[in-house]
Parts: structure tokens; C-alpha cells; sequence
């Protein structure tokens, strides 16, 4: 038997999610078996527990996208030896036990900790993807909206080392010095300040492109901030309100909105693509060069008490299950 953390029912993660016990499953012949090890709280997993994100749960369902572990079994081809560990993605890894199709894992270089292996995919990869999708060149300004994330403080050191100038929007004045200190080169506090006021004072004429994780008033505003010709790259609505738009704005100011999936774009790559990528983000992420956060770890059932660290009001770090 295995504990597992499911919902029978979409809502606050708080009132639905149980830990209960249930069977091993058993691999498909493609599959591999994996007992993992460790896994980050995304706010993905929290909006899809409550049923609010692009994938709909099929309930019980487990929570969480995004793990390591060590291959239990493996497919009946063996394209993965047991004993090895790799980094995957499935519907619900708040559990002992995942399956998986063998031809999906990423294999983890060895001196790599599970605390960083379990969140070196779907930031680190969204953020490098959305930086290969923009166009961006060196020199070019890039809007970061919720520059505090996980999300934004990997783009903002993946932008930095292309050259590309960094703004980003937070809400505490205390994060102004520590995405300062990662590489941004302008941080406006929405709380205090005018977000395209600031904007079009220092960058000249706004920027060439928003990544955009909220939504809402604030997508709004960040939309304003664009240059003539500009982008916008919407990815996220942690606000979970849609974004007015503007359509005078996007006339005259001849403006993009374009939404990006982390799915759908690695399925746009080759395989060789593919392979690439995830050596290049891999390779930053052991090299230190690119760094991410970790506030405080878990074990699997005291879930409840992760997610009353994940809620923090001013949480800086992941929070991790292990």
C-alpha cells in the first residue's frame, strides 16, 4: 500500500485534500514506475485543485505536476534502468508511487538534491522557453509581472546572462533589493507606484515585451507599458481575473497578446530540441549560475501544514514535499 494525497471534490485545497492509502499501481508496458523522493508546490497545483486551471481534474485526483524520484520498475523495454533518478511531470505526484511513460523522463545529474531536481522543470523550462519564444535581443526591455515568483526570479537571471534589461512589478518594498541583487534593473512596487508611469520614465518608451503571470488590472497595466509594436506573453492568472483589454491601445499602438503553455511548446520541439533545452536549463541550474529558492520542507503527510507555509504572505522560497 501506498499514502497518496487526493481530492473527491474541486475546492480550497485546505477543505479537500485527504491522505489516504491505496494500492501500488502497476505500470503499462511503456512505463515506468517511480517512488518519489520530493515535490514542489506550484500555484498551478493550488488552481487545479480548485478546478480552475487549464486541465480538469478527474476525480479522486491526486494533486501536483511536477517531482522526482527513484525508477521502481522499469517499461519492458528497460529504457530506464531501476535504481535511476529522474525528474517528470504527471497528473497528481502527491503520492508514493507515480507512473509514467519511460520516453518522458528527464534523467538527473548526480550531485543535483532533490529539493532543486523536483522544481527544475516546469519555472526553469517556462522561463527559458518564453525567453527562446519572445524574440527578445540584447538590450531590449522584457516587463516581468510578479518578479518575486519562482517563475520570475529564474527569468530574470536567465535574461540577465542574454543581456536583455530587466523590470519587474512586487508588492512589498523588501523584495526591491532582492531582485535588484539577482540582476533586475528596474523593480516597481504596484502597491506605491504608477506601473506605466515608472516604466515609460525610465525605459524611454516602454518595453518590447511582458511576461505576464497575473492577469487582471494588473496584465492591464503591464499591457500599457508596452512600446509600439510590442508583446505581450500571457502565461498565468494568479489575479484569476481576466485581463481588460484595451482596443484603442492595441490599434494604434499595433500591440500582441499571445498566450504561452509550457505543454504545448515542448511538443513543438524535436526531439533534439527537446534535449537541448533541458540540458542547457539543467546545466544552469548545477552550475549555480542560475539559482532558485527553498523556504522550508515537508514530508508528504503533514500537507497540511506545507500549504500553511505555501499561503505565507511573503514566502521567498519554495516549499517542498518530501
Amino acid at each position: 500500500m501506498m499514502k497518496q494525497v487526493i481530492f473527491h471534490e474541486t475546492g480550497l485545497p485546505e477543505n479537500v485534500l485527504k491522505l489516504e492509502e491505496s494500492a501500488i499501481p502497476e505500470p503499462k508496458a511503456h512505463e515506468l514506475r517511480i517512488k518519489v523522493s520530493a515535490r514542489n508546490i506550484n500555484p498551478s497545483d493550488i488552481m487545479f485543485i480548485q478546478g480552475m486551471y487549464g486541465i480538469t481534474p478527474k476525480l479522486p485526483s491526486s494533486a501536483g505536476f511536477e517531482a522526482v524520484g527513484i525508477v521502481d520498475k522499469s517499461d519492458e523495454s528497460g529504457t530506464v534502468p531501476e535504481g535511476s533518478k529522474v525528474i517528470f511531470t504527471a497528473i497528481g505526484t502527491w503520492k508514493e508511487y507515480v507512473c509514467v511513460a519511460a520516453n518522458t523522463v528527464i534523467p538527473v545529474p548526480e550531485q543535483m538534491p532533490d529539493e532543486i531536481a523536483c522544481q527544475a522543470f516546469i519555472n526553469p523550462m517556462t522561463a527559458f522557453g518564453m525567453l527562446e519564444s519572445s524574440g527578445l535581443k540584447k538590450g531590449d526591455w522584457v516587463l516581468v509581472t510578479a518578479g518575486a515568483s519562482a517563475y520570475g526570479k529564474l527569468v530574470i537571471q536567465m535574461a540577465k546572462s542574454k543581456g536583455i534589461k530587466i523590470a519587474c512589478t512586487v508588492r512589498r518594498e523588501e523584495q526591491k533589493e532582492l531582485l535588484t541583487n539577482l540582476g533586475a534593473d528596474l523593480v516597481v512596487n504596484t502597491e506605491k507606484e504608477k506601473l506605466q508611469k515608472v516604466i515609460m520614465e525610465k525605459t524611454g518608451e516602454g518595453v518590447a515585451v511582458v511576461f505576464d503571470a497575473v492577469g487582471g488590472m494588473m496584465g492591464a497595466r503591464a499591457l500599457a507599458s508596452l512600446k509600439s509594436g510590442g508583446k505581450l506573453m500571457a502565461f498565468g492568472a494568479l489575479s484569476l481575473e481576466n485581463m481588460p483589454v484595451n482596443s484603442g491601445l492595441m490599434i494604434f499602438n499595433n500591440l500582441k497578446i499571445e498566450g504561452f503553455w509550457l505543454t504545448t511548446w515542448i511538443e513543438s520541439l524535436s526531439n533534439d530540441e527537446r534535449r537541448k533545452a533541458f540540458k542547457i536549463v539543467l546545466g544552469h541550474l548545477m552550475q549555480q549560475d542560475v539559482k532558485v529558492d527553498i523556504e522550508a520542507t515537508f514530508p508528504l503527510d503533514s500537507f497540511k501544514e506545507a500549504l500553511e507555509a505555501y499561503q505565507k504572505p511573503g514566502r521567498n522560497g519554495k516549499i517542498i514535499l518530501k
